[in-house]
């Protein structure tokens, strides 16, 4: 194969790539606490031949999170939270503690802080959240302390990834690290709030049109390095 066409398939590949993280970033545009996500595009060389010679094609698997803040709604919820600034919230998932920006928490009958899906809301010492039964009216002041009836009961830890550490997103709103998060020192927790996605959808409508007009150039590109093989071939072969 020319060596043309391999590097416009790895960059078709990339492209292709990008086409499905802008699609998904469209489809959780009203996602609480969702983080957009772009493709890092980089240079891969490859070595061709015994003279030095090399083929450069496209790297493109890397993802890109954007934690820059959403816009914060007022919902008046009891257990409706926005961290406001830096700092997640970490949830016990079934494949290991998790970190997120979706702050839509709910009691459970045992009277657990969870998620919609049934991740428990841990606290700083990363032990799960429990209401005290009875308890009414339940506050959340700004560094995540919880009080019912006038007694602090507990504390919801705020967490982030340690420097330099690789943020991976994990599922739907939730992110691993490779290292264990670290507590956040003064956190700004907003109790009756949620923070809304971050996408912007004309952004990535603009960009979605973008990476389509660009991977329709690289087809017909190929389709012409196709045709130029083939008529080679046919020309030698008379």
């Amino acid at each position: 194969m020319d060596n043309a066409i391999y590097a416009t398939l790895t960059r078709q590949s990339g492209l292709m790539n990008e086409m499905r993280v802008v699609a998904n970033n469209i489809a959780n545009a009203n996602t609480s606490g969702f983080r957009r996500e772009g493709v890092i595009f980089a240079e891969h060389l490859s070595g061709v031949g015994d003279k030095g010679q090399s083929l450069s094609m496209a790297h493109a698997r890397g993802r890109l999170i954007d934690l820059k803040q959403g816009v914060m709604t007022q919902t008046n919820g009891n257990f409706d939270l926005a961290i406001e600034g830096d700092g997640f919230f970490l949830v016990e998932t079934p494949d290991g503690n998790r970190l997120t920006r979706a702050g839509a928490f709910l009691p459970s009958p045992e009277g657990e802080l969870m998620t919609a899906d049934g991740s428990r809301l841990l606290d700083e010492g990363q032990a799960p959240i429990i209401i005290p039964a009875g308890a009414s009216a339940v506050k959340i002041g700004q560094d995540g302390t919880l009080s019912a009836n006038g007694l602090e009961f507990g504390r919801i830890g705020i967490f982030e990834p340690p420097e330099d550490t690789q943020l991976n997103h994990h599922h739907g709103t939730t992110f691993a690290t490779d290292d264990p998060p670290e507590l956040v020192e003064n956190p700004r927790v907003r109790q009756g709030f949620l923070e809304e996605s971050n996408v912007d959808p004309v952004f990535e409508i603009t960009r979605m049109i973008e990476v389509q007009r660009a991977y329709e150039l690289g087809q017909s590109f190929l389709d012409r390095e196709d045709q130029r093989i083939r008529n080679a071939i046919s020309a030698m072969s008379k």
